[in-house]
């Protein structure tokens, strides 16, 4: 099966499921912020056109003309999804649709000390930037719920691939293993997300929700101390968390303890991951030559 991808955004993860259609035949269209990056996507066949989210998609009709599937990864705003507030009702109206996703996180469920949660849980996000998935979230499902825009959420647990993974901040120099006793964290391999979403493109099933986590959620210290054995050097002094200095990122990665269920994934889409946990992963990476880093879903 081949069809047409239109990408609101191509970040890290986005940017590999389309890398991955093109090299299938499909046609790729999407948006980049900058002129730049416009044309850096337009040499490697992409039809790009600039899109901030701050005003409409300069001929948008054109733009989405035949487009049969939409992945949005731009992060929300204060107001909400740009691609929703902007472009929602040009869905609506997009008759050859067939399947629509947004890439949310699994911040949306806040701190559970521990416990497990699913799709069908509460949310309770504790950060801005995870409330505003929230409100992004249920934006999209509203299109579906309303007109029947063929709408899936996928819930992202902390991504690493190549150029943005543990064995290279270690090669860097620039591994901590900051401690926070009982604390478990979910990861996922960037190829395993876009699996998953080909797999809900060849399972579609429009107002479903995934969680997207590998099987064994994880103490961050331990797959560092991990990536130094596998490199063969000796790991970084352990950092109580209350000592160490973080970014507010990285804070709020800490603040949330939660064991994420990836059932649904497994049962509904039939997917099983190439790396089930970090170890398959970081041994993967441990054979590929460092990449340039790469920011965002």
């Amino acid at each position: 099966m081949t069809g047409t991808l239109f990408c609101f955004g191509f970040g890290y993860s986005a940017d590999a499921l389309a890398s991955t259609l093109l090299a299938e035949g499909w046609k790729v269209r999407g948006t980049a912020t900058t002129p730049a990056k416009v044309e850096a996507l337009r040499s490697r066949g992409i039809a790009a056109h600039v899109f901030d989210g701050q005003a409409p998609l300069a001929g948008s009709d054109r733009a989405l003309e035949g487009v049969t599937h939409v992945l949005c990864s731009i992060p929300p705003d204060a107001d909400g999804d740009p691609v929703v507030r902007h472009h929602g009702r040009e869905l609506m109206r997009l008759r050859s649709l067939r399947w629509a996703a947004l890439l949310s996180t699994t911040g949306v469920y806040g701190d559970r000390q521990g416990g497990t949660v699913d799709e069908d849980s509460e949310l309770r996000p504790t950060s801005e930037r995870s409330v505003r998935r929230v409100v992004a979230e249920r934006q999209w499902l509203a299109l579906w719920r309303s007109t029947g825009v063929p709408v899936h959420i996928f819930r992202l647990a902390g991504i690493y691939g190549p150029g943005r993974n543990p064995l290279d901040q270690i090669r860097a120099g620039q591994a901590r293993r900051i401690v926070k006793p009982g604390l478990v964290l979910g990861r996922i391999h960037r190829d395993d997300i876009v699996g998953a979403l080909r797999a809900s493109i060849e399972r579609r099933a429009a107002g479903s929700i995934y969680n997207v986590t590998d099987d064994e959620p994880v103490a961050p210290w331990e797959i560092t101390a991990h990536g130094c054995t596998l490199l063969g050097v000796a790991p970084p002094p352990e950092v109580p968390h209350t000592e160490a200095e973080m970014s507010p990122l990285l804070r709020e990665f800490y603040a949330d303890n939660k064991r994420v269920s990836n059932r649904r994934l497994h049962e509904q889409l039939g997917y099983r991951f190439r790396f089930p946990t970090y170890r398959e992963g970081l041994k993967a990476l441990l054979a590929e030559p460092p990449a340039t880093p790469r920011r965002g879903h």
